[in-house]
């Protein structure tokens, strides 16, 4: 049974094939969990037949009732004719005291001041947010003289589901992998799984943190286009998106209205998401906002008014990066791109979590889901009672992070372990393995917080933070590092932990010469000559999405004075593995004399292929010799990969020359390897010592 077919056996009546939203959609502003509402209703289904009638059946609905602004007195006309008719809206309630009644304002339909019942309101409180909710209301007409209002609300149901059995969900985290179950996710929220490696899943997924947690605060700044405010627009009910330059501290709190206090939006929903959180010229951040918004960030309260207020609403910040990620560790920091009010160590050391918004590729047609997942507004649902499970105390079974720590530290890694572990593993069981992919993901998005308050406000340098733990299962320090650190060694201003990280690949000439612990000689005229490398045994280990690789850098010393060398690799045949292995052909033209050397290749092929691959390896040999190298070619079954020569090194690779992840063919990347992004791999270099 393939992982689709689990999904629809698992959750009967609650999911749907995602791409269905795009093709009733079109160009109406509806979002996504409105239409996915109907969907479910009519197309939870792997049958085509039925697809295609609950399809018809839905275009029908949003034909007849959702109301097109263009043609709002039409659809009045049709109210007046027939005495009332069902309409989609999205719909706004205030409090008029002078009439001591509640009043909706319907956004398309263009009526206002239309008196709705009070038990509506108390079952809705969102109603009375200022940002409105979509509902399925029928609204009725009243003939006759001397009739002040003649609308009136006969029924009306916001578009939402509204009770969930959440055991349920939980118990069958059991019928899946943790492969699938992230799928599952990432299917859920819109997005193809298959165009994305882990580590960008991951990120994706983070997105939903402040959705599952409460009073977490979350930042993600990177390129347009690669879905950073999808989810808060689109996803849930519970949360609400604002444009970063329309939010006022009476919106976003409390305003007063003579002596009475509305409460903002922080009271009504799970999150509020700043979109386009950016610095635009001529607009000024109010101060009073600013100083509001830090004190209720740490606390979860706030004062306006006459009291103190709480909330638990998660408050996020999505905005567009400027320039590139080297650009910004070399001449600004990370958060250069925000309003400048912001910029301040006092704001920013309250975010939990900074997610690497340029790690994630921009969205393309094959970047969005055609295949089933869970109705946005049922696993919003789930999200909003997973907030009640408070899963931070689970960490201090794993990890147990270093003094040097600051209480906010340790916070943000709780709530980000917490979060994703009732995203990915809702019923708590996890391998340690797998337990501690959570607690790295999680440090490394507060350090890269940290990293950049120390470019910003020197204060925070008084007492640096060293992000490492013991992994209390094995009694082992980890250092804990960020990427983009990871990455760009020698492009960051600030780094505390260079010395803790000497095996870091480097990233430019000048850093290789340094990592090979080589020296420089002066002739007798003081001419310096190259370094003569020392090489040494060690083992390095490199990150999925790392930068900054090439088979130059990792394999150009310990190849140099080899007069034969051996790559053992089972899969060297498709095509792109042939191109790395003349990628390492290259290499050693380009960094070493190749006249009368050796080069030997031992891998496998399914024997029906066999043929084919001999041909490819032939045309490689007689291409090779025109340089001086002598290429033979043998078929083993096997499975280590490795690289030999004849000096005695042996270099195990645990992905061979497959260490890239897939790129673009008309890319840099593609001629030039370290601007790829890796896989997860460990290269180690052992000697043989009678050699």
């Amino acid at each position: 049974m393939d992982s689709q077919q689990k999904v629809l056996n698992a959750f009967i009546g609650k999911v749907v094939r995602k791409d269905l939203a795009f093709l009733v959609k079109g160009g109406l502003p509806v979002p996504t969990y409105v239409l996915e509402y109907l969907l479910g209703q009519y197309c939870a289904s792997d049958d085509e037949e039925i697809i295609n009638e609950g399809l018809e059946k839905v275009k029908d609905v949003i034909k007849n009732n959702y109301v097109h602004r263009a043609e709002a007195e039409s659809v009045k006309g049709l109210i007046r004719e027939h005495g009332k008719h069902r309409i989609i809206d999205k719909v706004t309630v205030v409090l008029n005291e002078k009439n001591d009644e509640y009043q909706a304002t319907f956004a398309n339909l263009g009526l206002s001041g239309v008196p709705i019942g009070t038990d509506y309101v108390r079952k809705n409180p969102k109603l009375l947010s200022g940002n409105g909710v979509w509902c399925i209301v029928t609204i009725g007409y009243i003939s006759g003289e001397d009739v002040k209002v003649r609308w009136e609300i006969q029924t009306l149901k916001p578009i939402q589901i509204s009770n969930i059995d959440l055991q349920e969900y939980i118990d069958q985290r059991k019928n899946f992998t943790t492969e699938e179950w992230i799928d599952l996710l990432m299917h859920t929220v819109g997005l193809n799984p298959d165009t994305m490696n882990r580590r960008e899943k991951f990120i994706t997924l983070a997105r939903l943190l402040p959705h599952v947690e409460n009073n977490f605060n979350f930042m993600e700044l990177g390129p347009k286009g690669t879905g950073k405010s999808h989810v808060f627009q689109e996803l849930s009910p519970y949360g609400v998106l604002v444009s970063g330059g329309d939010v006022t501290s009476a919106r976003l709190f409390v305003k007063m209205q003579g002596n009475k206090e509305i409460l903002g939006l922080v009271g009504y929903w799970d999150v509020v998401a700043w979109d386009e959180f950016e610095q635009q010229k001529g607009r000024a951040v109010d101060a009073v906002l600013i100083d509001t918004m830090q004190n209720y960030l740490a606390n979860k309260s706030f004062n306006r008014g006459k009291g103190t207020h709480e909330a638990s609403a998660s408050m996020v910040f999505v905005g567009n990066t400027k320039h590139t990620v080297p650009f910004m560790l070399k001449n600004t920091h990370l958060f250069e791109s925000i309003p400048t009010s912001f910029i301040k160590g006092a704001f920013l050391d309250r975010i939990h979590l900074y997610n690497p918004g340029w790690e994630i590729k921009m969205l393309k047609k094959d970047s969005f889901s055609k295949g089933y997942g869970l109705i946005t507004d049922y696993i919003a649902a789930v999200l909003h009672a997973l907030r009640n499970d408070d899963r931070t105390a689970v960490l201090k079974d794993y990890a147990k992070f270093d003094g040097s720590l600051s209480e906010r530290d340790h916070l943000a890694i709780r709530k980000t372990f917490s979060g994703m572990m009732k995203l990915i593993y809702p019923d708590g069981k996890m391998t340690d393995e797998e337990a501690y992919e959570l607690v790295d993901f999680a440090a490394e998005c507060r350090k890269r917080v940290k990293d950049q308050l120390y470019v910003i406000d020197e204060t925070f340098m008084a007492e640096p933070a060293r992000f490492k733990y013991i992994n209390l299962k094995t009694g082992i320090e980890m250092n804990v590092e960020t990427l983009e650190e990871v990455s760009n060694p020698f492009k960051s201003p600030v780094s505390l932990s260079k010395e803790e990280n000497a095996d870091s690949l480097q990233t430019n000439e000048e850093a290789s010469e340094d990592h090979s612990n080589g020296e420089n000689i002066s002739d007798s005229h003081g001419t310096k000559r190259p370094r003569i490398p020392i090489l040494q045994e060690k083992s390095m280990t490199f990150r999925m999405g790392q930068t900054g690789v090439s088979y130059e850098k990792l394999f150009a010393s310990y190849m140099a004075n080899a007069s034969e060398i051996t790559v053992e690799d089972p899969y060297i045949r498709a095509p792109w593995q042939i191109k790395n292995f003349m990628e390492f052909a290259l290499m050693l033209i380009n960094t070493r004399p190749v006249d009368d050397l050796k080069l030997n290749l031992i891998t496998n092929e399914e024997e029906d292929k066999i043929p084919e691959l001999i041909d490819r390896l032939d045309d490689i040999k007689d291409d090779l010799a025109t340089y001086g190298i002598n290429f033979e070619y043998k078929f083993r079954d096997f499975h280590d990969r490795c690289i030999k020569t004849d000096t005695g090194w042996t270099i195990s690779l645990g992905r061979g020359l497959d260490m890239f992840e897939k790129y673009n063919t008309f890319s840099i990347a593609s001629s030039k390897q370290d601007m790829r992004k890796c896989k997860e791999f460990t290269a180690t270099f052992m000697k043989t010592k009678n050699v």
